[in-house]
């Protein structure tokens, strides 16, 4: 057999690059996480039945990690820093043995990152799954990561960030702002680790050693993130005028973006292509030009 026809029907194989979408089912997660973790782990094949939250809230809500406890025995290290959500995840999990529960801030410094609060609980270095989720620093509560290797790693990305932006919020927990999906996908090749599935706001990460085993297309952030509802755009017309279009405001806050508050010119320095009046047009010009500079 040639190679060109190897290279044939090794494609013909492959799944499309979101197959993993179709098992998407919500028992506590937002977006079908609980659906496509379970799909994940069956299709590495490989247990030993402990995974990590952090935040993990009460333990319940928006959870990624709650169906595996309840339903499928799954031991846990869940860690919350609000002493409030805290008290709630105790109530929840305080009789179950197979799970500890710690008040802990999981940072990125070498006194709090989850290195250092792992090695105080029996988990194991190649644990089954971590989830990440701290409204903010997410990219770099990872990337401190470096003596263990959970086999699939399931963490939120900032959804309002085009897949063509790679940014990545400052290092500094006062700061809430995520990062992006390609940031965060670029993080996650450097730890040896492949995109499987994205949904709206996280996404499936799973040690190299196992992506073949998903036989995915193609795992580019630009092939893998096809909801894109959160997003809102910002263009310009040719005369100078800003324009919003798409999602147009803060999910998280719901403030609507106005186009009025937008607009770097005013309406009488806007460049008419055409525009016959030598006054406006040489404020104008001024105008955009005393802009341009600071």
């Amino acid at each position: 057999m040639s190679d060109k026809i190897a290279d044939d029907k090794n494609r013909e194989t492959k799944k499309n690059s979101t197959w993993l979408l179709e098992y998407a089912n919500n028992v506590t997660s937002q977006y079908g996480e609980d659906g496509i973790i379970a799909k994940v782990l069956e299709v590495i094949g490989e247990h030993d039945k402990w995974c990590v939250e952090f935040g993990s809230w009460d333990g319940k809500t928006c959870s990624n990690t709650y169906k595996l406890i309840k339903d499928d025995g799954y031991s846990a290290i869940l860690i919350e820093a609000d002493a409030k959500r805290f008290r709630n995840l105790k109530n929840n999990f305080g009789e179950n043995k197979k799970v500890i529960c710690l008040n802990r801030f999981v940072g990125f410094e070498k006194e709090n990152n989850l290195d250092v609060i792992l090695k105080e609980t029996p988990i194991p270095r190649d644990f089954d799954l971590l989830s990440i989720d701290i409204d903010g620093n997410d990219y770099h509560a990872w990337d401190a990561v470096e003596e263990y290797n959970p086999k699939v790693v399931v963490i939120e990305f900032n959804p309002t960030i085009s897949k063509k932006v790679e940014f990545v919020q400052a290092k500094d927990m006062r700061v809430g702002q995520g990062s992006s999906l390609l940031a965060i996908n670029n993080l996650a090749k450097t730890k040896g680790y492949e995109l499987v599935a994205v949904t709206l706001t996280n996404a499936v990460f799973v040690l190299k050693k196992f992506y073949s085993l998903f036989n995915i297309d193609d795992n580019s952030v630009e092939t893998m993130m096809t909801d894109e509802s959160m997003m809102t755009y910002i263009f310009c017309g040719y005369d100078g005028s800003v324009f919003i279009r798409g999602y147009g405001k803060s999910p998280w806050h719901q403030i609507t973006y106005k186009e009025s508050k937008m607009q770097l010119l005013p309406k009488w320095a806007i460049k008419q292509y055409g525009d016959k009046n030598f006054i406006r047009r040489r404020l104008g010009k001024f105008c955009r030009r005393f802009l341009a500079e600071k």
